[in-house]
C-alpha cells in the first residue's frame, strides 16, 4: 500500500466523498506553501489531477491559469485506490478482453515496487572523476591539492564530496589529519 501522510490521506478521503471526487476545499489548516507542497506531491504521484474549472458555475478553483480560467483538483482512480477505495465506475473487462494480454496487474495481485535506480557512475575525464581518482589514491588528497587539480574553490570541493560523492554516488569519504600535509580525504579501496 502507498505511504501517505495524514494530510494527504485526509485530502483524498474528503475527495472520495464529494461529487465528481473534487478535492477542494483543502483542510482549513493547510495554507500557502504547505498546501502547494502537499498538492504537488499528490499530483506527481498521480493521485490528484488538475482539470478545468467552470468559474461561472462556481466550481472551486485551486489556481488561476492567468487567462481568466481556473483549475480545480480531482482525485484520480489511483488516488482513491491509495486510500483503499475502489472507483465506482470501474467496469469489468468487456467480453473477449480476457484473451488479450494486459500490462495491468490483476485486482488482487500486489503491485511490486519499482526496482531501485542504477548506481550512478561518473563520466571519464570530468572534474568529478579527477576528484574520485585523487581521493582513491593510497595517499588521498587535501582540499588544496584538489583545488589545484580541478580549478574549483574550496567550498565547491567540499560540496562535491558531500553531495556528489556521498549522497549521489554513495561513496564513503574518510578524512584524517596527516602531519605536514593538513587534512587528507580518502575513498576506501574498492
Amino acid at each position: 500500500m502507498t505511504q501517505l501522510s495524514d494530510t494527504q490521506a485526509l485530502i483524498l478521503s474528503a475527495a472520495a466523498q464529494r461529487p465528481e471526487h473534487i478535492a477542494l476545499p483543502l483542510p482549513e489548516s493547510l495554507r500557502g506553501g504547505a498546501a502547494a507542497k502537499v498538492v504537488g506531491a499528490l499530483l506527481s504521484k498521480g493521485f490528484l489531477e488538475e482539470v478545468d474549472a467552470d468559474m461561472r458555475k462556481g466550481e472551486p478553483v485551486w489556481r488561476e491559469t492567468g487567462d481568466g480560467h481556473g483549475v480545480m483538483l480531482v482525485a484520480t482512480d489511483a488516488g482513491l485506490a491509495a486510500i483503499g477505495i475502489e472507483p465506482e465506475d470501474a467496469n469489468p473487462a468487456p467480453a473477449g478482453a480476457k484473451d488479450a494480454p494486459s500490462d495491468a496487474p490483476a485486482p488482487d495481485t500486489p503491485v511490486e515496487p519499482e526496482p531501485a535506480p542504477k548506481a550512478r557512475t561518473p563520466r571519464e575525464g570530468t572534474k568529478q572523476a579527477t576528484l574520485i581518482a585523487m581521493m582513491g589514491a593510497p595517499d588521498g588528497a587535501t582540499i588544496e591539492e584538489t583545488m589545484a587539480a580541478t580549478g574549483w574553490q574550496s567550498h565547491t570541493v567540499r560540496g562535491a564530496m558531500a553531495g556528489a560523492l556521498k549522497k549521489k554516488l554513495g561513496l564513503e569519504v574518510t578524512s584524517e589529519k596527516v602531519e605536514n600535509r593538513r587534512r587528507v580525504y580518502k575513498l576506501p579501496a574498492a
